[in-house]
């Protein structure tokens, strides 16, 4: 009889529980159970023990052992790979969060947690009964069980009404008789915030579930810990008794911890947004970028109006097929067996192999093996002789219909007129001899196989060959002999190389770098079957598009797409536009069936059999006319395929505006003027709707084409879910911990065997998970990054980096709101008034060169242009120097001064939120409605403000900005000697050495902002040949101003001359250490040029720091 060891505390440990559990389903005897502190031999808790199986332990295995064979998947792979993830994923992931709401150090993090887990279950469980498959499995146990205690204490009536799918799952699941057995009755409580002084606990006392009583042994364990916890308290009790009398410690300020600000004013729907309290502390995402965007819906900030779009993609197709444009045809089409249905070309992926290969292929449980080269005889009847081909795709010989052979090809001129015997069906396939042939490869006879390759269909073309359908939509073998009828199309691969080495057929096979054609959406082999498709001609319309571009009509940008628009377009071929699919624009073609037996019935491929109209009535009367027939005698059927999804996508920039009608909005609005988009889809879409538009209304659909990057991580490297590194918007706007990126792996269709693969890439890119960024930031991100061309390397830290941008503009303007006052009002106009500062004409030269770089940019489309100007802007000339210039001001008594400063201040803000509105909307309309208005402006947000314009602002002056630029570079210089020194919260005496008279002069117009800038206690200028002041440290600012910091009194000199004289020895050593390396005998033959490259920096770094020390020793010593 087999025996279940658990652990002393296995009624409140999850894990325990669900192996009880799988006990109670167990079809054999259930084991004995054993509560112990240890298990036997020393093994793990929990462990079975069995005559049968040996030991087994860990609740995975225990668990597997116990439960019959259907709740681990019933012998299918696949759900016993699902269900094991899941277990393993409630023991990693979900059982942490679930128990640590329990603790004080980790409450929020795991109540965060355990919430971003719950709404992936509830999405997963959205459209399923169980976590895998039909039925109850291990997977709901080992989860359920990890969710009782939260369920039990933590869970609110809230939150579980928003989660009506996974509380249903949880409640079928605790419900079953066998949980019953083991849990008693699980009601879930009413739980309460999370945010209560106390969270509910789980003690000792106290078990988490209803389950057995407790044994001798556990009270006894639980007793002595009572008793050492009551000791204890009393030790302390004790010891604050002592402490009465004794001076009480000054205690340390806690650093207040920001938690996430919320904005949580009832505001309707559509409303606006209530701002009349505080700006909270620090910018929050989740505040600024709510109540707003409803409310700029309702207002008709931003009004998408979307038409009747049905009828222009129907009118689109009569008008082309009746013009001869459209025509149908049975060709080759790519053939998608996973999707049922054709793809484009531009939708095949290319995967290059340099040899064999196992790809996944959908369908198939192993690998398929691709990149070989299979050489294989046919015999020539009534000959002993063979002629030997070679394939990559065996299987498709069962559809060879010929052979062929070049003409001049010596070797098989005697063969003319004869042919070679299939195998397996004795059919009589001709030797023909045609010029594609390469004499050169293999043993230059190709075996011919038309329905199933493109080269191959021309060959049959042009010789009249048979044309062998061998494959059903389903890559289900057709039209061949027992024993390949009916079989999948690669499991047919080996049995028809089987077959032909049994036939003593077989040659060789070797590897053969080769291209695999992949459905780019299927990750389907892609076949080549013959179909009867609509096409689309597109020799004419293509040569108009390319002409456009060539003629200057139509601009692409960056121009280097240039290249790519014309080797598509002087290229193009007919477009297929069938698809089998089930959602689409269904096409209005009719294929007509005369009864009458003067009209001969028609192929489905004769095009004058097929009729285009709006309705069935058109149709009958077209096709009464053209056969000459009453309309009764007509029979209709409509085409069953829809139309490929970039044909309406293509007539859009006109059907938007009413096309075919007359409308206004078509004569007003079309032709645009520019498109923008992405250009992986220039020939997708961009080139559909070039080539459509000219066609249809004559005029091209906009002037200008602009084409961004493309998304990809931070390594280069293309999305892919099996790596780990697909980045998902809406987390980087919100922010996911690891956890929560593991458990959306686990909602994904990713094959199970990639699933540990994709975490670690998730560990290694994101160990932290991804921090909330919000909105603004990831948009402002992505037009900077605009700059780097086809692609774009994005790294969440930079996106993060302008969260904290953000955060700097919310401080800021907080800053300047307080500034300004809360009565002050702007003056009607912008225009300086006269009594403008030094720093006050510097800002506002500063805001003229913004608004001027903003204006080039967005005519040049040169976003990253615009970002730098607005981002500099702000924080470089706004933040980190004017607004450190006014404090003095606003603490002053000068009123006119103030006055002055804050019209400017205020100046500055408007229009600098302006700037910035396109790429932060939510961030600059917060703080925009915060900011009083001028008299003359009434706009109800700053969505509809004017942008500004270079022309209003022509404030910019050239030579005071020369001024300030000295002047920061003395403010610059003097920091750095701060920081040198460690004064950098120590104020210090600093004197400036001027070269020239100009220089001096510029220095004495701007003291007051150097000393405020730098923080020193006193700026003093000296003349050329004035004295070095004593016990002074050095810097230059640039060739003719020259900074002292005297440190005399502020540091001890002694001391940093010996820590200065230790790094000199350190760096001497490191020094003399590299030259030996180099000065090596075969250092040069020996060590890569890249090692040797990188040594020859690190001693220009090592000489560099070590002639910066030594003068910092000499100063030193100067100065004792």
């Amino acid at each position: 009889m087999s025996t279940l060891y658990l652990p002393l505390s296995s009624t409140s440990d999850p894990r325990c529980i669900w192996v009880r559990i799988c006990g109670q389903y167990s079809p054999h005897p259930r084991p004995a159970v054993q509560e112990v502190e240890t298990g036997p031999r020393g093994l793990p808790l929990p462990c079975l023990l069995s005559p049968s199986t040996g030991s087994v332990w860990g609740a995975w295995a225990v668990s597997y052992m116990l439960a019959p064979e259907a709740l681990s998947g019933g012998g299918d792979p696949r759900a016993f790979s699902l269900i094991k993830q899941w277990v393993n994923y409630a023991e990693s992931d979900l059982l942490p969060a679930a128990y640590g709401v329990d603790h004080k150090q980790t409450k929020e993090r795991s109540y965060t947690e355990l919430q971003k887990i719950l709404d992936v279950l509830e999405g997963h469980l959205k459209v399923r009964t169980y976590l895998v498959g039909e039925r109850l499995s291990l997977a709901d146990i080992a989860v359920s069980c990890c969710l009782i205690h939260p369920f039990s204490t933590v869970i609110s009536p809230s939150l579980k009404q928003s989660l009506p799918n996974v509380t249903r799952w949880f409640l079928t699941c605790v419900n079953q008789p066998q949980f019953k057995e083991i849990l008693g009755e699980v009601k879930p409580s009413g739980g309460g915030p999370r945010n209560e002084e106390k969270a509910p606990a789980v003690t000792s006392n106290t078990p988490a579930v209803n389950g057995p009583p407790k044994t001798a042994a556990q009270l006894k364990k639980e007793s002595k810990k009572k008793e050492k916890l009551e000791k204890f308290q009393q030790k302390q009790e004790k010891l604050k008794g002592q402490q009465t009398d004794k001076k009480p410690k000054v205690e340390k300020k806690e650093k207040k911890e920001l938690g996430v600000i919320v904005y949580d004013v009832p505001t309707p729907a559509g409303e606006k947004k209530d701002i009349s309290g505080p700006m909270p502390d620090s910018y929050s995402p989740q505040y600024v970028e709510a109540a707003w965007y409803p409310w700029w819906e309702k207002e008709g900030f931003f009004k998408p109006e979307y038409g009747k779009l049905s009828q222009a993609v129907q009118e689109a197709f009569i008008r082309l097929h009746e013009a001869g444009i459209i025509y149908r045809s049975k060709r080759l089409v790519n053939w998608s067996c996973t999707l049922n249905s054709a793809i484009s070309d531009i939708e095949v992926d290319k995967k290059e192999l340099t040899g064999r290969t196992l790809l996944p292929v959908p369908g198939y449980k192993e690998g398929v093996e691709f990149g070989v080269l299979v050489s294989f005889a046919y015999k020539v009847q009534d000959s002993g002789e063979e002629v030997v081909v070679a394939t990559t795709r065996v299987e498709t010989m069962l559809g060879d219909t010929a052979v062929a052979v070049h003409p001049q090809d010596q070797r098989y001129q005697h063969l003319r007129g004869k042919s070679v015997v299939h195998p397996f069906s004795s059919r009589l396939l001709p030797i023909v001899f045609d010029e594609f042939v390469d004499t050169s490869f293999g043993t230059g006879a190709v075996k011919i196989t038309p329905a199933h390759d493109q080269t191959d269909y021309e060959v049959g073309m042009r010789h009249s060959l048979d044309f062998i359908n061998i494959m059903d939509d389903n890559g289900l073998l057709v039209n061949v002999p027992e024993p390949f009828l009916g079989m999948k199309r690669f499991e047919a691969r080996k049995a028809v190389l089987q077959a032909l080495k049994d036939k003593g057929l077989f040659k060789d096979i070797k590897d053969n770098p080769m291209v695999v054609p992949v459905c780019s959406r299927s990750k389907d082999i892609v076949e080549p079957l013959l179909k009867p498709q609509w096409y689309v001609r597109c020799d004419e319309m293509g040569k108009r598009a390319a002409d456009a571009v060539r003629n200057g009509q139509l601009s692409i940008k960056p121009d280097f797409h240039n290249k790519t628009w014309f080797n598509w377009m002087d290229n193009i071929r007919d477009w297929c536009i069938s698809r089998q699919l089930w959602w689409g624009h269904r096409i209005p073609a009719y294929f007509v069936t005369i009864n009458d037996p003067s009209v001969p019935p028609g192929e489905d491929t004769d095009g004058k059999y097929w009729i285009s109209g709006r309705s069935e009535e058109e149709v009958r009367a077209k096709a009464a006319k053209q056969f000459n027939v009453a309309p009764e005698k007509v029979s209709l059927k409509q085409d069953e395929d829809v139309l490929d999804t970039w044909f309406s996508s293509g007539i859009f920039p006109f059907s938007i505006f009413g096309w075919p009608n007359e409308t206004e909005d078509l004569k007003v609005f079309y032709p645009g003027t520019l498109l923008e988009t992405g250009h992986d889809i220039l020939f997708f879409w961009v080139a559909r709707m070039v080539m459509l538009g000219l066609t249809l209304t004559g005029k091209l659909p906009f002037k200008e084409v602009y084409l961004h990057a493309i998304v990809r991580d931070a390594h280069g490297r293309k999305m892919s879910k099996s790596l780990g590194n697909v980045i998902d918007p809406l987390d980087v706007i919100k922010g996911i911990t690891l956890q929560g990126l593991h458990a959306q792996l686990l909602d994904s269709n990713l094959d199970p065997a990639e699933m540990e693969r994709a975490k670690d890439g998730q560990k290694a890119d994101y160990p932290s998970g991804i921090p909330e960024c919000g909105t603004d930031a990831l948009r402002f991100a992505l037009c900077a990054y605009t700059s780097q061309g086809r692609d774009i390397n994005l790294d969440v830290n930079r996106i993060l980096g302008y969260r904290h941008f953000c955060n700097k503009l919310w401080n800021a303007t907080k800053f300047a709101m307080r500034g300004l006052g809360d009565t002050y009002t702007p003056p009607p106009s912008s225009l300086p008034c006269g009594q403008e500062s030094l720093v006050d004409l510097w800002i506002l030269s500063r805001l003229s060169l913004a608004v001027d770089l903003c204006g080039t940019g967005f005519q040049n489309y040169d976003f990253p242009g615009i970002t730098t100007a607005v981002y500099n802007f702000w924080l470089y000339d706004l933040c980190d120097v004017y607004l450190e210039c006014l404090k003095p001001v606003f603490s002053g008594i000068d009123e006119i001064a103030i006055a002055v400063a804050r019209n400017t201040l205020y100046t500055c803000l408007d229009t600098g939120l302006r700037l910035l509105s396109p790429f932060m909307p939510f961030l600059t309309e917060e703080l925009y409605q915060r900011l009083p208005r001028r008299f003359s402006e009434t706009f109800p947000s700053i969505a509809v403000t004017p942008y500004p314009e270079a022309s209003q602002f022509h404030w910019r002056d050239e030579e005071i900005e020369k001024k300030m630029e000295l002047v920061l570079l003395i403010v610059k210089s003097i920091r750095s000697l701060r920081a040198d020194y460690n004064l950098t919260k120590t104020k210090a005496d600093c004197y400036v050495k001027c070269q020239d008279a100009e220089t001096k002069s510029v220095i004495v117009a701007y003291t007051s902002y150097i000393t405020v800038l730098s923080s020193t206690r006193s700026l003093i200028i000296l003349e050329p040949a004035d004295p070095t002041p004593e016990g002074s440290a050095v810097n230059t600012a640039s060739d003719k101003a020259t900074v002292f910091m005297v440190l005399k009194g502020l540091i001890d000199l002694e001391k940093e001359l010996s820590k200065l004289q230790v790094k000199k020895a350190e760096l001497s050593r490191q020094v003399e250490k590299l030259r030996e390396r180099v000065g090596g005998a075969d250092y040069r033959s020996k060590v890569p040029p890249a090692v040797q490259q990188q040594d020859s920096e690190k001693m220009k770094q090592f000489e560099t720091e070590y002639q910066k020390v030594e003068e910092a020793i000499s100063s030193f010593q100067k100065m004792v």
